[in-house]
């Protein structure tokens, strides 16, 4: 019989080479892991199958894990390494012979109670010949599917036509020692090992695949016949005078625009074309913290992906990452503006459904949105989108617009079982695509919609664009916030007819700042961010190269030693390696003279630099801040630079979607100014070193708060040198005054002109009841006058005076 199995196993692994290739997760199981092949060693598995044997075997040797085509000896039996819990069907009927698994199993628990051991690995692996997640009602497909469990002839067809496509995920090794302690019957325990092991390889599957898809034609029908839109139709048949009939129509066609026609094969053709696209755009994709998603399909949870919006970039990044991390891509909620051919196709079929911009006055069209996503829910599916609702032209964040997550909770309150988790995302680029564009926009042309001839231009001036970043944030539980928030949310869950009830609106805004501070707090960090982050402050936006490499260096170890987040992440390279990369993006100019090199921004890149700062600004207010306090002080107390930030920082949170201010954050700043020779610290007072280049370092890391500080200064000083001015004088008067202020002193910054910005600051002063509204209009508080001299004192005097020469004039002339 070994003999018949080994010619087997041959024939099996010779198949396997000629067919078969393994996409592995993790990348490198043993140190992810932390895994001893030395350690008795047994495999896990879902089908007791001899390809995945095969395909299992050839990874092992690669990755230098036991071969689990080898038995394992332990205590003084020799037992199989691979354990399969199920047989393949007969090739005739359905009922499959039970596996050794469960006899395996109890050989393995009846040597740890007898031994002690605590050193065998029973590491489970999930395997997948394709990731087609199969029909509801199968057809011929299913004949080369992996979806259901193939019979040993149909798995040949399925190693034929998807052993390119073999997936293989190693998971975190089953901890035994919990089994063994338990008081249970010695004789369920093997049992209890295979249970486990069949809800982790059903959960892993449906991460990977995804629920099974209906036919679109089922999943309109089922729709349809809900409740909630039966009502719709109702309605809408009353309200315009039609027949029920045409009203029918009327939501088969908003169905029709909306859904998604999620196609395996159109993904696996996009997952080709784009690994050939990132190939020739980047340089490489950093993508960092995704084992938390991992954990929480593990555990069964629904994921939400709530990424920034930088670029259309991202909807192909994001789900090519997802998608390669072993999960199955999301259903996306997608601008109707880029349903139009032949892009709406593909996006379709690659998972995206269409959103109109406003629901406002079409009462069919949302019950038919609302019970589409809620469908989405609750069959399984993991759905993506953009909380900003569109790209951001400036590259900070953008108020997060709260209709996607709303209906997001009203579909919760219909009652769905499992856990939903929201995962933030940040997205960066070393080179956002459309930049240009974004420029033209804030300089006041409309915007161009998306066509086919956008799409042949795009291709056509393809480059270098660097490296791009994906960052997973925080993950979120809905159902862990709600209990916290709102511990009485469940009494407002109804299968169908979900009414919003009060304290929905507040819930979901408080949740969305929150996504938005978990995507902040995941930045990316790069050699074009902290290029601009640099040269932007330095006239003509300039500097020789050593002390551009100091400056890099200072920022580095910043960063490294006094982060903001802990899930910032900052470049591993060395600041002469970072430079030397940025300057192959053709960005810079290398200007030489006999005294050395100068880096200066392209000419043509100057204002577009302001876009790459801005995605990591906030990472340093804090330590700006500080900076610009000691470059103007020379001598502070550590009391003094706590009352500072007390006093700045909740702005900066609002403006920037900051967390709360970790109370060490400031020790953490000053201790790496500290050990850079920047600073001494004595007690609690402190004092800048005397050097000249302390100064320079100081200074350039504290001109980069110098426009958020001015923006501030324009709108508190009207307020200060007046009795009472009305919102909407306020709002126009400071804007004319940050243009008049670009004329002076040369801004060209898009956002600091921008009234969205100064109207969103106005906003802030209020709700922290900084500025209360009185008969005579907006008013300041006492605090306020403290901020008032704080700019005062932080400001330099020439910009200063353009201020205040200007809301003195403006103040004298309402008097009068």
């Amino acid at each position: 019989m070994r003999i018949i199995n080994r010619c087997l196993n041959f024939i099996s692994a010779g198949m396997n080479r000629l067919f078969v290739k393994s996409k592995v997760l993790p990348e490198n199981p043993i140190e992810q892991y932390n895994l001893n092949p030395a350690n008795p060693t047994f495999f896990i598995v879902r089908l007791n199958a001899r390809s995945d044997l095969a395909a299992l075997a050839r990874v092992c040797k690669k990755y230098g894990l036991p071969n689990p085509t080898q038995e394992q000896r332990l205590g003084n039996a020799e037992l199989e390494r691979f354990i399969g819990i199920q047989n393949p069907p007969p090739l005739f009927g359905n009922k499959s012979k039970p596996s050794n698994a469960l006899q395996q199993g109890k050989q393995i628990i009846d040597h740890l109670m007898q031994s002690g051991e605590k050193n065998v690995q029973v590491i489970p692996v999930t395997i997948l010949w394709g990731r087609n997640p199969g029909k509801e009602k199968p057809g011929l497909g299913t004949l080369v599917s992996h979806s259901l469990t193939p019979s040993w002839f149909r798995k040949f067809f399925v190693l034929l036509f998807s052993g390119r496509d073999n997936f293989i995920r190693f998971s975190q090794p089953l901890d035994l020692s919990l089994l063994v302690n338990e008081k249970a019957d010695v004789d369920e325990l093997p049992h209890k090992l295979l249970r486990v092991a069949r809800v982790h390889f059903r959960r892993q599957k449906l991460a990977a695949t995804g629920p099974k898809m209906p036919s679109r034609e089922q999943l309109f029908n089922s729709l349809l016949a809900s409740p909630t839109i039966k009502k719709a139709i109702q309605i809408e048949a009353k309200e315009k005078n039609i027949s029920q009939e045409q009203a029918r129509q009327n939501a088969l066609k908003l169905l029709d625009e909306i859904a998604a026609n999620y196609s395996d094969a159109t993904i696996r053709v996009a997952d080709r074309i784009l690994t050939w696209l990132w190939n020739k755009l980047y340089n490489g994709i950093d993508i960092k913290f995704s084992e938390q998603v991992h954990e929480l399909t593990d555990k069964g949870h629904e994921i939400i992906y709530m990424p920034c919006h930088r670029s259309h970039m991202d909807y192909l990044l994001l789900t090519y990452s997802i998608y390669h991390l072993g999960l199955v891509p999301p259903h996306i909620a997608a601008g109707i503006n880029l349903n139009f051919f032949p892009a709406g196709g593909v996006f379709r079929r690659s998972g995206a459904f269409f959103i109109r911009r406003s629901f406002a006055g079409n009462k069919l069209y949302s019950s038919v949105f609302k019970e589409y996503l809620s469908q989405l829910f609750i069959k399984g599916y993991s759905v993506k989108f953009y909380t900003e609702g569109g790209r951001s032209r400036t590259g900070r964040l953008l108020p997060p617009k709260t209709g996607m997550l709303a209906m997001t909770l009203q579909a919760m309150l219909r009652g769905i079982d499992r856990p939903i988790s929201i995962v933030p995302v940040y997205i960066g680029y070393e080179h956002v695509m459309e930049i240009n564009t974004y420029l033209k926009e804030l300089a006041g042309n409309d915007k161009k919609g998306e066509s086919v001839l956008g799409i042949f231009k795009a291709i056509k001036n393809l480059k270098n664009y660097g490296r791009g970043y994906l960052n997973f944030g925080d993950p979120i539980s809905i159902n862990q916030y709600l209990n916290e928030q709102q511990p009485d949310w469940r009494e407002s869950i109804h299968p169908t007819d979900v009414q919003k009830p009060q304290w929905l609106g507040p819930q979901v805004a408080n949740l969305a700042d929150k996504v938005m501070v978990n995507i902040n707090s995941a930045a990316a960090l790069n050699a074009v961010n902290l290029l601009a982050m640099i040269l932007l402050v330095n006239d003509k936006h300039a500097l020789s190269k050593p002390k551009l490499i100091a400056q890099l260096e200072f920022y580095l170890h910043l960063q490294r030693s006094a982060s903001y987040s802990d899930k910032v992440t900052t470049p591993n390279e060395s600041a002469e390696q970072l430079l030397e990369h940025a300057l192959k993006l053709n960005k810079f100019d290398v200007i030489s003279d006999e005294f050395g090199e100068i880096i200066a921004i392209n000419d043509k890149e100057k204002t577009l630099f302001n876009y790459y700062r801005n995605n990591v600004l906030h990472l340093f207010a804090v330590p700006s801040l500080l900076a610009l306090h000691l470059f103007k002080a020379h001598k502070t107390t550590m009391a003094d630079c706590q009352a500072l930030i007390a006093r700045f920082y909740p702005l900066f949170a609002k403006e920037w979607f900051l967390h709360e201010l970790d109370e060490n954050y400031i020790t953490r700043v000053l201790a790496s100014f500290v050990d850079q020779d920047l600073i001494e610290i004595e007690g609690d007072n402190i004092k800048i070193t005397n050097s000249n280049d302390c100064l320079a370092k100081l200074e350039m890391l504290g001109r980069a708060l110098s426009l958020t500080l001015q923006r501030y200064a324009i709108v508190v000083g009207f307020i200060q040198t007046s009795s009472g001015i009305e919102r909407e004088e306020l709002e126009h008067e400071s804007q004319v005054l940050a243009e008049r202020l670009g004329t002076l002193h040369g801004i060209k910054t898009p956002e600091f002109f921008d009234k969205k910005v100064l109207v969103g600051f106005i906003s802030s002063l209020r709700e922290q009841k900084l500025i209360t509204e009185t008969e005579q209009g907006l008013t300041g508080s006492n605090e306020l006058c403290e901020v008032y001299l704080y700019l005062k004192a932080l400001l330099p005097a020439r910009v200063w005076q353009s201020i205040d020469d200007i809301v003195q004039s403006q103040a004298q002339h309402a008097k009068d």
